[in-house]
């Protein structure tokens, strides 16, 4: 049921005199400005886009049958009650000839809109989540089933189709990369199930990360989006698509202002694969991946924070095909420039499996191009860890940068549920007060690089500490790794 948009507060009422002086002053102040068309007045009116792409907004109502308790709460009784036994009889036959489940109807409300004459409609996949019927109710008053093409969880996409007796009027995606801070938007929907609703605003930022999914990068708008939205476009003034409205911020579930849309640049090419093959076949090319951060740029020679450093790269991997390798930093692929993590996520999904792709990583200071194959990303992108090709060498106990270092033996893998494939320098204990503490190390981690070298005792660690300071650095690259093989990069400072 609506909710009305309603203050609590009572209003406060001004004399009449105060109102008509106050009425005057602002005549007065603001009578020359709607004369005149100042550079970022917003649209006189968007009635005319409105009119062109509005029958190609729909919304989409789904059903489904859910199990619901018909049941009557068992009284609480005193024990040995008389009624105690007369009542377990009763609920006990309840339950036995199947009075307790039910089954009812529940509906729900969204949006979406028409890409194709034909009948293929976009929407949000949680808005037919589960849906055992799907309906698009047209702007004409039609209604037609819908049939579920594909769906993806990972950007919250979902493509139906309808068999229409006429062709529908259908909207095209814009370039959503060209959209600026500031450019007007208008949101078409169906919020609260009142039916096609139009709302204007304008791009409040770009490339947001929501925490919802791997690929991340919605437009927030402060177009009002309400619940019941989801699916529907954001269009830009001239009648494009350039989003899907999906998530909004909201502690009361009404317009603050802050709502997000999927780009049309990421919808585009998911669309298109659930169109082709009813599901999104995303490239792999078998690597972890993490922020590189100020002093790990730093460490590596980079100047300022850019691309992604490469964590693990999995055994017989596209990536380890072609020659990447742990501690790269991946600046450029596929002639897109990686600005940070998300970038680079994004980019490898997007890609074509057995496209062959140029990558531009920065190595010991240096860059450098490969070249690799992107595969196709499993079900369960899980690489495994790489097995470095040398043993280890046993030697005593020592100290560096405020970390026990030890040389990995089968005592200290049983010790600390080591994997047999994980080698290097076991952490057998860190000083509290060193900034290696502060950095989360702890003893049972295994330090595998330092300064992107390969260590395999106490020793080695030792000498690449020490000429590290001779380079003049102010910081160690450590690649530490846990039990199970989840590795990562870490910065201790050096003096």
């Amino acid at each position: 049921m609506p909710h009305p948009l309603r203050s609590s507060a009572p209003a406060a009422r001004l004399p009449a005199f105060v109102l008509a002086a106050a009425l005057a002053l602002l005549t007065a102040t603001l009578a020359p400005a709607p004369l005149l068309a100042a550079p970022g007045k917003g649209p006189d009116t968007v009635a005319d886009v409105a009119e062109r792409v509005m029958d190609a907004v729909v919304n989409i109502s789904t059903s489904q049958n859910v199990a619901a308790s018909r049941s009557v709460p068992q009284p609480q009784l005193p024990p040995g009650s008389p009624f105690e036994d007369f009542f377990d009889e009763f609920f006990k036959r309840r339950q036995d000839d199947g009075g307790e489940q039910r089954s009812r109807r529940v509906s729900s409300l969204g949006s979406g809109f028409v890409i194709d004459p034909s009948g293929l409609i976009v929407t949000n996949n949680h808005v037919i989540a589960d849906a055992d019927e799907i309906f698009a109710n047209f702007n004409d008053g039609s209604k037609l089933k819908a049939e579920l093409i594909g769906r993806d969880t990972k950007t919250d996409l979902a493509l139906l189709r309808v068999k229409p007796d006429k062709p529908l009027v259908a909207v095209k995606f814009g370039d959503s990369e060209k959209l600026r801070v500031g450019d007007w938007v208008m949101a078409i929907g169906n919020p609260f199930g009142l039916g096609g609703t139009l709302t204007v605003g304008v791009v409040s930022a770009r490339n947001r990360d929501i925490n919802s999914g791997p690929y991340d990068n919605f437009i927030q708008t402060d177009a009002a989006i309400n619940r019941g939205n989801s699916g529907g476009p954001l269009f830009n003034m001239d009648g494009e698509v350039i989003g899907i409205n999906t998530a909004i911020i909201s502690p009361s579930g009404g317009s603050i202002g802050i709502g997000f849309a999927v780009p049309a640049a990421t919808a585009k090419p998911v669309i298109a694969q659930l169109g082709e093959f009813k599901e999104v076949r995303r490239g792999w090319i078998g690597v972890r991946i993490q922020p590189v951060t100020d002093d790990i740029a730093e460490s590596l020679g980079l100047g300022k924070p850019r691309g992604a450093l490469i964590g693990v790269v999995s055994e017989n991997s596209p990536a380890a095909r072609g020659g990447i390798k742990a501690g790269d930093v991946i600046v450029k692929f596929n002639g897109r420039d990686i600005k940070e993590v998300r970038d680079l996520t994004r980019t490898v999904a997007d890609a074509m499996a057995d496209t062959d792709v140029e990558v531009v990583v920065v190595r010991k200071g240096k860059e450098e191009t490969l070249h690799l194959k992107v595969a196709r990303m499993p079900e369960d992108d899980k690489p495994e860890t790489p097995k470095p090709a040398s043993d280890s060498q046993k030697v005593a106990p020592k100290k560096a940068l405020g970390i026990e270092l030890s040389a990995m033996s089968d005592e200290l893998r049983k010790r600390y549920s080591i994997k047999s494939e994980i080698n290097g320098v076991v952490i057998t204990g860190v000083d509290a007060s060193t900034p290696a503490s502060d950095k989360g190390l702890k003893a049972g981690q295994v330090i595998v690089q330092v300064g992107q070298e390969a260590v395999a005792s106490p020793s080695d660690v030792e000498k690449q500490v020490d000429a590290l300071r001779k380079q003049g650095k102010r910081s160690a690259l450590l690649l530490v790794s846990d039990g199970e093989g989840k590795q990562e990069f870490v910065t201790i400072p050096l003096n």
